[in-house]
């Protein structure tokens, strides 16, 4: 319908800002933040079978010299959808 209406119109009609629409066009040319460190905490996810969490993945960073907050930490594992296991109590 963009081609048979101007944007104003549509965005209008359905009572939509135009920073809305244009929002994703953006947010793909942006760089995708903490690239590397996504890579390494999957990785020492991974290495261990899915064991560590966000605490034991946190203090690994740390003692590899990468220093990040351990809720960023907890918020990088959960956008790669990366759950520890639980060990069932004997």
């Amino acid at each position: 319908m963009k081609k048979q209406h101007p944007l104003k119109y549509l965005l209008a009609a359905i009572k939509l800002a135009k920073s809305v629409f244009y929002y994703p066009v953006s947010a793909s040319k942006r760089p995708v933040a903490y690239e590397k460190e996504l890579a390494r905490i999957d990785s020492i996810y991974h290495g261990h079978k899915g064991r560590y969490g966000y605490r034991r993945v946190h203090l690994t960073l740390k003692h590899e010299g990468i220093t990040l907050n351990h809720k960023t930490v907890q918020r990088l594992m959960g956008k790669l959808n990366l759950k520890s296991t639980v060990r069932p109590k004997k």
